[in-house]
């Protein structure tokens, strides 16, 4: 199934052509606060409750073509970063380590947009890039699960763009900013993806492809990343883990469009605003040094 949201914060089955309307059916009666009807339904399936599937006779319709798509997670409990998880990422940053030494990190979860928003540029004087990502949404709680049982904790699968800032702060800072992490257009179901290790994935900007690859070539797969993951913290229902980037990151401009599309998964395409980003020595807590 692609899971996806609409309609100010409605649950919708992405059938065909059309949006079918299963939001309490799937998600039970609301309200569902900000995390939404989606994150109601894995909750539910993960203590037992509701249809994993629903019925769909007499649910309303709508074409997709003219309905606007929100993010279908839009605060997850957490979003998860895998750093370096590609060797040709490594070796275009001339970077020394990867995921395996540098562990994971966390995005703050209000930096989520969905389909068809902006990216906002924070500042005139320093890159910041994209980076396409295949993310990974929980289904039950994981702690210290093997990667031989990792996959039976996973819901589902969705398109993430990472975006970062180029500057000295740490990983957390540089990659949550409002609008930093585009998420969607749905989720799909882990039923409809047999093996989330062989898929393809391209992320273009301004219509030109910067990234293409396989999730083949992750350092640590999806299972192993979760597993590994799942030993540092615990995993919820609903939370993502974005799984890392392959190289081709580059610096994103005001207008651009920025495409990323995964095989089986879907196509997330979002804009880029930078018409109110600002030199970084103004950013607030700026402390002037000697030369500044």
């Amino acid at each position: 199934m692609r899971l996806a949201l609409f309609h100010d914060g409605r649950l919708g089955l992405v059938d065909g052509d059309d949006v079918v309307d299963v939001t309490e059916r799937l998600a039970g009666p609301g309200p569902y606060g900000p995390a939404g009807p989606l994150h109601r339904h894995i909750e539910r399936l993960a203590e037992g409750h509701g249809p994993a599937a629903p019925d769909l006779d007499g649910c309303p319709r709508r074409p997709l073509a003219d309905t606007v798509l929100e993010a279908p997670l839009p605060f997850p409990g957490k979003i998860i970063g895998a750093p370096v998880n590609y060797l040709d990422h490594k070796a275009e940053m001339e970077y020394t380590t990867s995921v395996a030494e540098l562990g994971v990190f966390l995005k703050a979860n209000s930096s989520v947009i969905g389909p068809g928003r902006d990216i906002v540029l924070p500042y005139t004087d320093r890159r910041t890039d994209q980076e396409g990502e295949l993310g990974v949404v929980i289904g039950r709680t994981a702690s210290h699960v093997s990667a031989d049982e990792a996959l039976s904790h996973v819901f589902g699968y969705t398109c993430v763009l990472d975006i970062t800032v180029r500057s000295g702060e740490d990983r957390s800072t540089r990659k949550s900013f409002d609008t930093f992490t585009p998420l969607g257009p749905w989720v799909v179901t882990a039923d409809e993806i047999p093996d989330p290790d062989a898929l393809d994935l391209r992320c273009d900007v301004g219509g030109a492809t910067r990234q293409r690859t396989n999730t083949a070539d992750l350092i640590y797969g999806v299972r192993e990343l979760v597993a590994y993951t799942s030993s540092v913290m615990t995993l919820h229902p609903g939370d993502v883990i974005a799984t890392g980037t392959p190289a081709g990151v580059g610096p994103l401009a005001h207008g651009d469009r920025v495409v990323v599309e995964i095989e089986r998964v879907g196509r997330l395409e979002v804009g880029v605003d930078g018409s109110r980003a600002q030199p970084y020595d103004r950013r607030p807590g700026h402390r002037a040094g000697p030369k500044d």
